[in-house]
This record gives structure tokens, sequence and C-alpha cells, in this order.
């Protein structure tokens, strides 16, 4: 009956009308619902799965319930599973390989999403697809792979705040990237891409779950740029997981990747035959870059990653690529992008940049190549739009690269052997192509950004512009051919050429009250201005209409009253009569409002989808936001409240300068007292140096004291029995003269002590005499009180202990008198029995005493040296034993570890011993009630009883059932197989 069933589902021709597809799942559906059977269960969702695609709505709408609970129930049976998770995907996922009509594609996707929906009314249902992954099988993972990416691409939020709050949700689908499966891997990966989109939480966890060094030992193994669609892949994860998310890039940076891309950028010297893919390999490499280094990043992690690209030598590897030659344009329009983020605002990297010559011969700048590709209009629009944001994130806050740019146009610096980047600008900035002299005017303007010094310096700057007519200025040049409009080649009329010239001037003059002299000095530039304010133009015209007006604006605003005709008050009253304020202003809001300005405001990399609206600059834009309310102000202020802000401006500067004044006074106060406080506690030390040496010369004394009274002692015995014996002369005449000669050498000791101190007390009193000197002057302050009062105290300090040397010094001369006196008693007395006739006899003596006392010295010196042997092979026993009983020690615990882990298993084998008689017994006494009961006993054991392993069953032999990693075998008994 099944099989027959089954025919007619799958491609028999049976007698009769043939059934409906909605019909036939239907049948389906009871089937997978009703079957008690296994194999009737599979083979109904395997015919589900071959009608899925044909049959949709059909099969999603009735049979997704059934597939979800077969997931649940049939987690045995890992092929009833693959087709369950299979027919899920086809009903869920929206195919788009399929060429289809706009109509019948979005057909597909309400189903993909309407499906989709229902899958997620159950949350359990991500949950069970979650813990299916966990099985290694290849038809249960990678169809459930398929299917969670297929329900991300659909309802990606919602299926993100599932895992999210799922436990180790995001670590099982990290587990997907260390499959030895590719297939698996790599679906794992787009899997991972779908579910990283836009969800900072889960970008986090997936970081730290090691996804860097997996994503990079991928993109190594697979052959960097040029591995497959599989390094693509890896890419676009990253730079998920990179992009917008500060806390990921820091991990980045701090675990050292960066380094780790350098090799990705390195190309050989023959860049023919690129393929389609390496180029888009290098792209995304180029992007990962950018999004480490981009501007809307924390200026502090931006300018860490830029110091840790120079340092490993990336940003040399990106200049490389930038002179090398055959590389494609759009990469090298992207790495132009690239090393100008990397360089953006970071001195050290702008440096080097600056540094980079370009392999030609001559070799030229890395600039100088660049500019010239800019400002030459059959070079592509995105690399020209690339160049000229290379120059501006050269120049951004780089004073000196701004000074270096302006020094190629001033006449004392130019060379007319080779091309400068000033010449370069100077000929964009008047040619025909009205686009260069946008740009040209652009990157002019980035050299004067926030720099009044080459503000300054730019006036200087002359132009031939024509034989047998004088040099003309820059300024000068720029403003006539706004004025002139159509005499010169008709470059004035272009509005593009007319809004960059505009640009430049606003800010050249603005905030430099200079420049906007050198502006007014041209009777011809007010009367233009004004005129251009206050014709009634058509639509493209208000954009010049506007920058006119805040050019004129800022002539009033920084304007310092040196030019009589074009004071800030005449300037005012001009605009009142031939313009009106409310007009004036209302001209100054067309810039603001325009569409093009808000573009431009939002990043600061030109980014315009054709050449004709590359109208604003990003830093133009920050000048516009700032002075149009402040010019506004100034307009409409009258000449009362300007003086009464003159008067305000004035009083402000004289107490700012006062306040200056008194900074700079308590800056030098706080400096004297530190310094006086340094010299304190150098004297504090030195004074307690002193007072150790005092405390060592008391010492001293005292036992030179105890020394001359024992002398004095035993001069006194020795002179009152000299003339009863000679043996007690011979030992004066020997003993005493070394103690003499002991006692002239510490006498000389003392001598030098003395000088020394005498010394050290004339140095103190030459610092001391200083800081009297410092004190004086410091106690003029308020600041200085605390300071002389210290130095007031160790003044005295030092007093009394020059006082406390000078006694001791007094004291050390009373008794070096005292020596002096004593040793020439001694030499009275040893000169005394010398001329006695016993004198030889007594020498005689005392050499043959010297000899024996240098023998015994001797020997004791050759005693110690043995003694010391003795000691030191002592101390090496002591090491060897200390060594042995240590290892004795730890074999010991050893063995009564294995001592305690043998009595542990020789209880476990009584205990199962145990178990087992309990077994034998009850089986005994079971089968002893089925005799008793009547049924017949075998006693022969079952060859299907004795244990095998798996490996050895017979094709007789029941399959064995594995559960948990244990075998169970079967016997045959009763009719029956049982376990």
């Amino acid at each position: 009956m099944t099989m027959n069933f089954f025919r007619g589902v799958m491609g028999g021709q049976p007698a009769g009308p043939q059934p409906t597809g909605a019909e036939t799942i239907h049948k389906l559906c009871d089937r997978v619902a009703s079957s008690t059977l296994l194999e009737d269960r599979r083979d109904a969702v395997r015919a589900l799965k071959s009608l899925s695609k044909k049959y949709r709505l059909e099969v999603g709408t009735q049979a997704m319930d059934h597939l979800v609970h077969i997931l649940q129930t049939d987690r045995s049976d890992s092929e009833i599973l693959g087709y369950a998770l299979d027919t899920l995907y086809n009903i869920i996922c929206n195919d788009e390989e399929e060429e289809q009509d706009e109509n019948a594609q979005k057909q597909e996707e309400d189903l993909g999403v309407l499906f989709t929906d229902k899958f997620l009314g159950d949350s359990e249902n991500v949950t069970l697809l979650l813990t299916l992954l966990e099985e290694f099988d290849f038809h249960v993972r990678w169809p459930g792979v398929k299917l969670l990416t297929a329900l991300l691409k659909n309802q990606c939020n919602q299926v993100q705040g599932v895992i999210l709050v799922s436990p180790m949700g995001v670590s099982r689908l990290m587990d997907l990237l260390a499959d030895s499966r590719e297939v698996i891997r790599n679906d794992g990966l787009l899997l991972l891409q779908q579910l990283t989109k836009g969800n900072a939480a889960i970008q986090k966890i997936v970081a730290f779950e090691n996804a860097f060094e997996r994503l990079l030992d991928i993109i190594t193994e697979e052959g960097s740029s040029d591995g497959g669609i599989v390094v693509e892949d890896c890419l676009l994860l990253l730079v998920n997981l990179l992009k917008n998310n500060s806390s990921n890039q820091n991990f980045f940076k701090e675990g050292s990747y960066i380094q780790r891309m350098k090799p990705w950028f390195e190309v050989g010297d023959d860049n023919s035959g690129w393929s389609a893919q390496k180029v888009t390999n290098l792209h995304l490499m180029l992007q990962l870059v950018r999004v480490m280094v981009s501007p809307v990043n924390s200026p502090g992690a931006t300018s860490s990653c830029q110091k840790s690209m120079y340092q490993c030598g990336l940003l040399q590897q990106l200049c490389t690529i930038l002179m090398a030659t055959g590389v494609p344009a759009d990469i090298l329009t992207e790495t132009i992008n690239t090393v100008s983020e990397v360089i953006r605002g970071s001195q050290i990297n702008q440096d080097y940049f600056a540094s980079v010559n370009a392999p030609s011969n001559p070799p030229r700048p890395a600039i100088v190549v660049l500019l010239m590709s800019m400002v030459n209009e059959r070079q592509p629009f995105v690399l020209r739009c690339a160049v000229l944001y290379c120059f501006q994130c050269f120049l951004y806050k780089n004073q000196k690269g701004q000074g270096e740019i302006v020094a190629t146009l001033l006449p004392s610096t130019i060379d007319a052997n080779s091309i400068s980047a000033g010449q370069l600008l100077c000929g964009g900035l008047f040619s025909a192509d009205s686009l260069s002299n946008w740009c040209a005017a652009v990157a002019l303007a980035h050299a004067l950004q926030d720099n009044l010094t080459q503000k300054e310096q730019l006036l200087r700057v002359q132009l031939a512009t024509s034989l047998g007519k004088p040099p003309v200025s820059l300024l000068q040049q720029c403003t006539n051919i706004l004025s002139q409009g159509d005499k010169i080649n008709r470059r004035g009329s272009k509005v593009q050429t007319r809004v960059g010239l505009l640009m430049l001037l606003c800010t050249w003059i603005s905030n430099c009250p200079i420049a906007v002299t050198h502006f007014l000095h041209n009777q011809e530039n007010v009367p233009f201005l004004t005129g251009q304010i206050s014709e009634n133009l058509g639509e493209d015209e208000r954009l010049v209409q506007g920058l006119c007006a805040l050019l004129l604006g800022i002539c009033i605003y920084y304007n310092d009253n040196s030019l009589e005709n074009y004071t800030k008050e005449k300037l005012k009253q001009l605009i009142e009569k031939r313009i009106g304020k409310e007009n004036f202003v209302e001209k100054l809001g067309f810039v603001t409002k325009h569409e093009l300005y808000s573009r431009a405001a939002q990043k600061p990399q030109p980014v315009f989808p054709s050449p004709e609206q590359m109208l604003f600059d990003h830093e133009f834009t920050k000048l516009v936001k700032e002075l149009e309310g402040v010019i506004t102000k100034a307009v409409h202020k009258t000449s009362e409240e300007e003086k009464k802000e003159e008067e305000v401006k004035k009083t402000l500067e004289q107490h700012d300068s006062i306040v200056i004044q008194y900074k700079d006074l308590i800056r030098d106060q706080d400096t004297q007292i530190q310094e006086l406080r340094e010299q304190v506690s150098t004297l504090s030390l030195n004074s307690e140096q002193m007072q150790n040496q005092i405390t060592q010369q008391q010492s001293q004394i005292q036992q030179h004291k105890d020394q001359y009274n024992i002398l004095k002692l035993k001069l006194g015995k020795d002179s009152q029995g000299l003339s009863s014996s000679h043996g007690e002369g011979a030992h004066v005449n020997g003993l005493h003269s070394e103690e003499l000669s002991q006692l002239r050498e510490e006498v000389e000791e003392l001598r030098r002590q003395h000088t020394l101190q005498h010394t050290q007390l004339s140095d103190k009193d030459s610092l001391i005499n200083t800081l009297r000197c410092g004190a004086a002057a410091a106690a003029q302050t308020a600041e200085g009180g605390t300071g002389g009062s210290d130095n007031t105290e160790l003044l005295g300090e030092v007093e009394s202990l020059r006082s406390r040397v000078q006694a001791q010094c007094a004291e050390i001369s009373q008794l070096q008198t005292e020596r002096l006196e004593l040793i020439r008693r001694a030499e009275a007395v040893s000169s005394a029995p010398a001329s006695s006739s016993e004198s030889s006899a007594d020498t005689v003596t005392v050499s043959e005493l010297e000899s024996r006392l240098a023998a015994q010295t001797t020997e004791a010196e050759r005693l110690k040296e043995e003694c010391r042997g003795l000691r030191e092979g002592h101390a090496g026993l002591e090491q060897q034993l200390a060594s042995a009983q240590s290892t004795v020690a730890i074999e010991q615990t050893e063995k009564t570890k294995l001592q305690q882990e043998v009595q542990e298993s020789k209880k476990e084998q009584d205990d199962l011993l145990m178990l087992l008689a309990d077994q034998d017994q009850k089986i005994l006494n079971l089968k002893q009630r089925l005799r008793d009961l009547g049924e017949t006993v075998r006693e022969t054991i079952c060859s299907y009883c004795r244990p095998r392993p798996c490996s050895q069953t017979t094709e007789e032999d029941p399959p064995p059932q594995k559960f948990k990693g244990l075998c169970y075998y079967y016997c045959f008994s009763g009719g029956r197989w049982s376990c």
C-alpha cells in the first residue's frame, strides 16, 4: 500500500485522474503526521523536499509545522533531519540566481518573509536550530547553516535577538569556522556575515571568540590577495566586525593584527593580468585599512592606528603601490584614498609621505606626481577626486607642510628647472578646465587653512600675466578673473570656476586683516561684489551671489579700518543703500540652503556623482557655519554698538594683559619657590650626612681616648720597671716601637680628617651665605614666607653643627698634643737602654721572637686556607644532601598517591564483584521461580550473549545500538531479540 502511494507521487503512471500538487502535499503531510514507522516518515519528507521548490506556497503553508515537529522528535535519524532542513530552506530562501521579472522576484521575497515570520513565531525554533548545528553529521549541519543564513537575510534583527540571548549561541556558530569540511566553513562565513550586520553586541562577542585570528589564518591559507572568493568572504566579515565598533578596533590593534595586514599589499614588479577576484580582494583589504583610520572614529583611536601602521611598515607598503606601474586604475584610486586617511592629521606619517619620491628620472616627489594627475583633465574623475583628498589630508593640521607648499610659490624659492607643487596649482587655477580650476583653488585654500603666517606669505606671490605688462599679485589675479567675467576666455562665467575662486578668497582673507586690506585696496572689488549681490539672477547664480555676500561680510568683520574709503561703517552703509540689510542676509543664507552644501558637510572625502556637482569643500562648510552668524550680527550692528564693543574689547584685552602679567609673576614665583625647596631639601640631606659623620667621629675620638689611657698606663708601668729588668726593656723596645708607629699613623689620619672637615665647613659657609641672600630676596614676596622660615631654621641647625664641630676640633688638637708628648716620652725611654752593654743580646732575642712570630703567622694562614676549603666542601655536600632529600620526598609522595589509587581500584573491584554476585543470585532465584511456574529454562548461553566488538558482528547479528558511547548486545530468547 505504502509503496504504491509513493510510486504515484514520485513518478509512476497509475490509471485514473492524477492528483493535484496541493492534494499530493496534503497526503504527504498526513503521512508525516500519522506514520509510526520512521521509514515512512522519511520517505514522505523526502517527497516534500522534492516538491518544495515547485509548490513553495503549498508546502510552506501545510508542511512547516510538521517539519518543525520532525526536527524536535526524530533527532536520532540524521537522514530525515537533513530532508526536513532542506525543505524548510527551500520554502524560506529567496532564490536570487533564477532570472525573474520584478513582480515575480517581489512575490518570491514576500513568500520568504512570510514563511520566515511563521517559523520565528516560536523563538524556540531558532534555539532548536542552534542545537542541531552541534551535530557533526554533514547532512544535518550543512542544511542547518543554510537555513539559519536564510532566516537572517529575511528577518535579521529578530533572529539576532534570539541568538544573542541563547546560551552559547554565538559560540556554536563560531565553531563552524573550525570545521574541516570547506563547504561548511565557507557557508559559516556567510552566516556570520549576516549575523554581525548592524549589531555591536554580537560583533564584540564574535571578536572575543578569537574571530580575528581565525579569519586572518584562513586568508593566509587561501593565498591572501591572490585567493578566491573565500578570502572575499573573510574580508567582508572583518569589515562588519570593525566598522563603527571602537571596542573591536582597539582589540584588533592591541592584538597586533595590523602588522599581519602588511603582507597583503606586497605586489610584485609584474602587475599585468590582475584577475577580477584579486581586484575585489584588494579593494576590501584597502577598505579594511580605511575602517581603522576613518575620520569618523575617535581621534585617539585613529592616531594610535596610524602610528601602528607607520611602525609596522604598512604605510610604506601602500606608498610603494601608489608609485608602482601597471596597477589597475580603480586599485590605484582606492590606494590613494587609503594613504590619505592613514596620513590625515598624523605629523610623522605626513612627514614620511612628503619624503616619498616617484621612481622617475630625475626623481620627483610623490605629491608633485599626484598633483600632475589632479590638474590633468584627461585623467579619470574619481582619480582626480582621490588626489585632491590626498592633498587635503596631507595638509590637515600640518603647518609644516602648508609652509612647504606656499614656499614653492614665493619668488625666492622658485626653481625654473623643476616642476613644483605651487606651479601646478597656479597652472590648474588659471587653466581652461573648470574642474582643474576648482580642484586647484580648493587645494590652495587647504594650504592656508588656520595658518595666518601662510596667508600673509601668499600675498607676496607675483604672477606674470603677459609679456610687456607688470606682474600682478595672486590675490589680484583671482579677483580680476571674478570681476572681468567673459573678457578672459569666458572662464569667469563658469559657475564651478567662480565658486572655487570665491572659496579660496574667503578662506584666504578670513581672520587676516592684512589680506582684507589688500583685497579692498583694489577699487573694483567692492563694486563688483555689491553688483553681483544686488542683481536678480537665475537659480544657478544664487550660489555665486551667496558666496559674494560671504566675501563682503568677511571684509566687514575682519576689517581693521586702515582704509578710509572702506571702513566697517562705510561698507555697512554701502550695503544698506545698494542691497539692503535684509536682502544681504537672505542672499548669504543661499549658501547653507544649497543641497550640495549639506552633502559636502557630511564627510571630509570629496565624493561626487559627476564633475558638475563638485561645488563645495568640507572644510569650507565649517568656515561658512562659523562665519554666517557673526557676519549677520556685524551687518546689523550700529556704529554706537560697534564703539561699545570696541571699548569692551579693549577693556577685556587690558584685563587679559593684566591677568597674563600676574600669571607670569606667579609662575616666576612658583619657579623660585620650587628652586628654594630643592635647595632646602639638598641642605637637609647634607645636614644629615654631616650629622652621621660627626657621630662617627665622636665614636672614633672615644676610641682614641681609651687607647691613650691604656698607653699612659702601659708607659707608666714600663718606665717604673725599666731599671730592674732588661727583659722588660726588650719588651718596650720591641712591642712599643710597633705601637708608636701605629700611633703615628693614627695621628696622620686624624690630621687628614681635620683638614677635610675644615674644607667642608668652608664650603658650607659659602652655601649658607648664598642661601641667606636668596632667602632675603624671597621674603619680599607673599609666596616666599614659608621658604624663608625653613631657611632660618636650617641656618640655625648649621650654626649649632659648626659650634659642635669646632669644639670637637679643639678636643682633637688637645689629644694630638697629648699624643705628641707621649711619643716624645716613649722615644726617650726607648733610647735610654740603647747604651747598655746588653743591647746586642736584646736585639738577638727580639729577632728570634720576630722570626717565630712570622712562622706562626704563616702556619695560621695555611690552617685558615685548609679550613676554608673544608667549609666549601662541607657546603657542597650539604647541597647534595638537600637535593637528595627533596627527591626522596617527591618520590615518597608519588608512591603514596599510587598506593591510594591501588587501594581505590581494589575497593571498586570488590564492589563490582559484590554486585555481580548479587546479580547471579537474583538470576538463580528468577530461574527457580520460572521452574516453579512450569516454564522451561535453558541452561546453555546463546552465542549472542558473548560480548564482542561492534566491528566483529556478522550478518546474522542484530545491529548494535549506540547510545552515549556504550554498545548494547542482544540475545535471541523466547522468539525475539532482547537486550
